[in-house]
């Protein structure tokens, strides 16, 4: 991941996004239904369709049902109770009104593609087709035997089967890009660090090569326009001070002073956290913008790194994964912090009260100093921790920008 969504979310994001596209539509077509039926009602009191109307009313609450709790129980009862809620539709509709004669009217539709739409919305995308196809399955018997029952005209249900063909192509298409995604992640991880390798070996030449500059050059320099004879003392001392400087690495390491966030990520709390749980065996890999550690105070520095050692200690403990990112996001206002995991996740409610890391070591912790945490994790999923931390002050560009416009 690179400052993205974590790559154990994105399954679930997207997952989710197709769910409730599917859960508005099936609602606009239940809403039609239903608004088609009371307009019929008052047109023609002389129909019979409250039966109709009163079948469509449990699809419409297991659909609020299955919006809050998407579970393999909601999924189901849905499918079972909109296939007879579709039957009972049909049959309504079929016998009372003279020009829906065939199974495969738009009218009967309605309810049918809401079915097959919720049905295909089920727990992943590897599950939405088997659902769709369930779906569509009991849509098609309950309208073929409500139609044989009122003697109509048994057709095949072209809306609906494009319907179906809609919801897998989208859940295929989902299933694709997950798996290039998966591949291509360990390219962009490893193209990141080499971009960051690039870059810092572009600065040490540039800083070799104004030493160069300033030592070198100037001392040849100086020595063209010495006197014949003896070399001065002085020049002579400067140019064996200077050859010391290019033979070790002390240009070396004033480059990286004169960029401290290094050494302020290597000297804070919260590297020194990364050290120890690396010398654990937990690979953590770092991204993000570090240098904004140094906006929080001391007191929320050091509770970040202790929250943080706790979630680096639950991976180890309880994950199954020995590979964890710590992602550090600086921008606005606020200091974010997120711990990732590929492992097995969590229920966070579901959690033993005798096991207190989560809930003290990391929530309680990071709240006594004004922060906020969440935490993101379902079973097979595995978890990410955001830790939310108010900073202390501004960045520096940010800083000197408000100078110069003071100014």
């Amino acid at each position: 991941m690179l400052l993205g969504l974590p790559t154990h979310l994105a399954p679930q994001s997207s997952a989710r996004a197709i769910a409730r596209a599917c859960h508005a539509i099936a609602t606009v077509l239940l809403v039609a239904a239903t608004v088609l039926l009371i307009t019929l009602q008052f047109a023609r009191p002389a129909l019979i369709l409250w039966p109709a109307l009163i079948a469509l009313v449990p699809m419409l609450l297991l659909l609020v049902l299955v919006e809050r709790v998407r579970s393999t129980l909601t999924t189901v009862a849905y499918l079972v109770v909109g296939g007879a809620s579709v039957y009972v539709y049909a049959i309504t509709v079929l016998s009372q009104i003279a020009s829906v004669d065939s199974s495969d009217a738009f009218t009967v539709s309605l309810p049918k593609l809401a079915l097959i739409l919720v049905g295909g919305s089920g727990l992943s995308a590897r599950r939405g087709p088997l659902w769709a196809t369930v779906g569509l399955v009991l849509g098609e018997v309950a309208t073929q035997v409500a139609s044989f029952q009122t003697g109509s005209a048994h057709r095949v249900d072209v809306a609906a089967l494009l319907c179906f063909l809609l919801i897998v192509a989208t859940m295929g298409g989902s299933l694709v890009a997950r798996e290039r995604a998966s591949r291509l992640q360990p390219n962009l991880h490893r193209a990141a660090r080499e971009e960051q390798v690039s870059v810092m070996r572009f600065e040490i030449e540039q800083q070799a090569s104004a030493l160069v500059h300033d030592t070198v050059l100037s001392h040849l320099a100086a020595l063209s326009l010495s006197e014949p004879g003896r070399l001065d003392p002085e020049l002579s001392g400067a140019m064996e001070r200077d050859l010391q400087v290019l033979i070790g690495q002390e240009w070396l390491e004033q480059a990286h002073s004169r960029d401290s966030t290094f050494d302020e990520w290597e000297t804070s709390p919260l590297g020194a956290a990364v050290v120890r749980a690396e010398d654990q065996g937990l690979d953590v890999t770092v991204t993000g913008d570090v240098a904004a550690l140094t906006r929080l105070t001391a007191e929320r520095a050091k509770a970040l790194a202790l929250a943080v050692t706790q979630c680096f200690a639950n991976v180890l403990r309880h994950s199954g994964t020995t590979e964890a990112e710590l992602v550090i996001l600086g921008a606005g206002p606020d200091v974010s912090i997120m711990v990732i995991d590929n492992g097995v996740g969590f229920t966070e409610s579901e959690t033993p009260r005798d096991r207190l890391g989560v809930r003290n070591s990391v929530r309680a912790r990071i709240e006594r100093v004004g922060g906020t945490v969440q935490i993101w994790s379902s079973p097979g999923s595995g978890t990410s921790v955001m830790i939310g931390l108010p900073a202390d002050a501004q960045p520096a560009d940010t800083q000197q920008t408000d100078a110069e416009d003071a100014a």
